[in-house]
């Protein structure tokens, strides 16, 4: 099976193709010792054959500047990579093909059979734009594909295209761009002695990037070669040979483009409108989640009860009819709930991102951003922290400034990930009323949103602070690039909300089944003397109260749960959170949520399941019966909700982000500083409510 290499610039398309050719078959990694998103797919070609797909990082050269453009040229420069591609299917905006070129001419030069894929081509044919496909295809002696990611139209094309590499008599030799002078020359005969390339323009790849590169030969590391000087030389002079025909193979319209771009512009990048843009459309992403997530969140609730009180019925009554109830279905509710409000973020977020609408955002925020010590870059960090903090922090790889990529990844899991979500839905019920001003704007939306803006604040301040601390005297800029305005790729929005929900299923899901089945244990058992002591004093106290049947068995359980290995777990913690406002109960869901913030619903769910009589119940309203022992009053009062809500705010209670903080920075110490940090102040913040 081929591997074939998908490269291209930010913002050309890529992922459209991708997902064209691979369609569902497709799976993401990490690149081998990085944290950086690997998409690996497999292409069925007509002819029975199958292409090992990989897509890389956007890059615009081979030349980096940010962390993750480095694995694109980490691959190319050493050719004993185990990723090292047979071809490479390079795609590039058809409307602005030049910029595009630089990468493409470099990727030629290494010797590689290269398809040119010109993308947009509906977008071409709108704007009236006409592309010489074949004035191309002659010079740089690639084949050029005209395609649409979002028609299409050339995909059928595109994978004759592929299955052509399959033929021997076809071999594609692109023709070689940059030509090489004599220092330059001296340099790769001494590299081609010490280390062997498959091409010529690898080995001067390893001259530049030999100070960075992993396990590389010394010598190389000591050749006496300055890389900038030529890195600018190069550029200057492949812009020279490829300007020209793309001049020539490109016909433009007499009107100018981008008009509607403009237009859109001037407003949404606006100093005062853009900001206030922004606002209103988060408002909207955060009314949207608590509004439209409501009645399937309700129905699957209503769902999950009936099985529980389902298997109730049918299963005789003892510890397997309990594990099912108590243990698996209700750690089930608690995943399988929150589906709805996770895939309505994702969605939203992956709407503006198709649209183009990110990257103004990003631009409209960079002065904002460098006075709290961060980058324009790092709003997209920042946004991305609203769906999970993991990727987000594996973002901060396109900020080149390095005090600003750390400040970044230090405050990033301040921002309300979706983790968060089941956690503040389930306070937010408790501590502010269900009603709507206007008609229409929901209260509960509006703190919703309000959590997530502290968040913001507790990231802006943090970044302050940090800005004061570190001291750098690396300079900093941003470098972007804004995309034309584009009508989303609905295909690619439903795939990335799909690829979201089913990580959030799969993989936090598997951690919230398995503490769940765990804390059912805990909570079923104990010391038998202490267990059996519970029952009898429950007994004992229903008889004087004359109970019903249902409300001894609650009684009972709850007894049982307090004498068990659980309920001793959360006694022994509970003089430390008690001026918090928190009982044991909630101190078994601290302990259990610092694996992952969303396994505080899972544990109380299995928490208030075990011997309860009315499993219809959903996990709310177990915990709005839920009493205090002495005083009677409801144990989740406004000033507990409240509390709770402020301590999952700032805490950092997710060992996966620890993890990747720990790669990204590799250090320990920055993700142990950040965690007593955030702990400190949730803490302090928790307390003061």
């Amino acid at each position: 099976m081929l591997t074939v290499a998908l490269v291209g610039n930010p913002n050309s398309g890529k992922s459209s193709i991708f997902n064209q050719l691979t369609g569902l078959r497709q799976k993401v990694g990490n690149f081998p010792g990085v944290t950086v998103d690997k998409k690996e797919g497999l292409v069925s070609l007509e002819d029975g054959n199958t292409i090992r797909l990989i897509d890389y990082p956007g890059a615009y050269s081979l030349y980096p500047n940010a962390q993750d453009e480095r694995i694109l040229a980490q691959i190319f420069s050493d050719p004993r990579h185990q990723d090292f591609p047979d071809a490479v299917l390079y795609v590039a905006d058809v409307t602005s093909l030049e910029k595009h070129l630089l990468l493409f001419t470099q990727l030629c030069d290494l010797e590689l059979p290269v398809i040119l894929g010109l993308n947009m081509a509906d977008v071409a044919a709108r704007e009236g734009i006409q592309v010489d496909t074949h004035k191309l295809a002659d010079f740089f002696q690639v084949p050029v594909v005209l395609m649409s990611g979002r028609t299409a139209s050339g995909i059928s094309a595109l994978k004759m295209q592929l299955a052509a590499l399959y033929n021997a008599d076809t071999k594609i030799k692109p023709r070689k761009i940059y030509p090489l002078d004599n220092r330059e020359q001296q340099l790769v005969d001494q590299i081609s002695h010490i280390q062997p390339t498959r091409s010529v323009y690898q080995a001067l790849l390893l001259a530049h990037h030999a100070s960075w590169l992993p396990d590389i030969d010394i010598r190389l590391k000591q050749l006496d070669f300055e890389a900038v000087k030529y890195q600018v030389k190069e550029t200057l002079s492949r812009y020279e040979v490829f300007s020209p025909i793309v001049k020539s193979a490109l016909a433009y319209p007499q009107q100018p483009q981008g008009q509607l771009t403009n237009q859109l512009d001037r407003i949404l990048t606006h100093r005062i409108a853009g900001p206030i843009i922004f606002f209103l459309l988060m408002s909207l992403l955060f009314q949207s989640i608590f509004n439209w997530a409501t009645y399937p969140m309700d129905w699957i609730e209503s769902i999950m009860g009936s099985l529980s009180n389902l298997v109730s019925a049918t299963v005789p009554e003892g510890w397997v009819s309990s594990l099912i109830t108590e243990g698996l279905l209700a750690g089930l509710a608690g995943i399988l709930v929150f589906i709805p409000q996770i895939a309505i973020l994702f969605l939203l977020i992956s709407l503006l991102e198709e649209v183009g609408y990110m990257a103004r955002a990003a631009f409209l925020f960079d002065r904002l951003m460098r006075g709290f010590g961060l980058n324009g870059r790092s709003i997209v960090a920042l946004i991305s922290g609203g769906a999970c903090a993991i990727p987000a922090i594996m973002s901060t790889r396109t900020i080149s400034n390095w005090k600003e990529r750390l400040i970044t990844i230090l405050v990033t899991p301040f921002i309300s990930c979706s983790a968060r979500i089941p956690v503040y839905t389930v306070l937010i019920g408790f501590a502010i009323p269900a009603k709507k001003i206007a008609g229409f704007i929901n209260v509960q939306g509006l703190a919703f949103m309000g959590l997530y803006l502290l968040g913001i604040l507790a990231a802006l301040l943090s970044g302050w602070i940090l800005k004061m601390v570190l001291k750098t005297e690396e300079r900093s800029f941003l470098l972007l690039e804004m995309p034309p305005y584009r009508s989303p790729v609905m295909r690619n929005v439903l795939l990335t909300v799909w690829e979201k929900v089913r990580t959030f299923v799969l993989e936090a899901g598997k951690v919230i089944m398995v503490i769940s089945l765990i804390l059912w244990a805990l909570s079923s058992y104990g010391p038998s003397g202490q267990m059996a002591l519970a029952s009898l004093e429950a007994n004992v106290q229903a008889e004087g109260q004359n109970l019903s049947d249902a409300s001894r068995a609650d009684l009972i359980a709850a007894r049982r749960i307090e004498a068990s290995w659980a309920g001793q777990m959360g006694k022994f913690i509970e003089p430390a959170i008690a001026p918090l406002g928190f009982d044991w109960k909630i101190g078994i869901a601290l302990i259990t949520s610092f694996a992952a913030r969303e396994v505080f619903v899972g544990t109380m769910a299995t928490i208030y399941s075990i011997g309860s009589a009315q499993s219809e119940l959903s996990v709310r309203d177990r915990m709005a019966a839920e009493r205090h022992p002495v005083t009677g009053l409801p144990i989740y009062s406004l000033a507990t909700s409240l509390s709770l809500l402020m301590f999952y705010v700032f805490a950092l209670q997710c060992m996966s982000t620890l993890a990747v903080v720990k790669r990204e920075t590799n250090s320990w110490r920055w993700p142990l500083v950040q965690f007593f940090f955030m702990s400190g102040l949730a803490y302090l913040a928790s307390f003061i409510t």
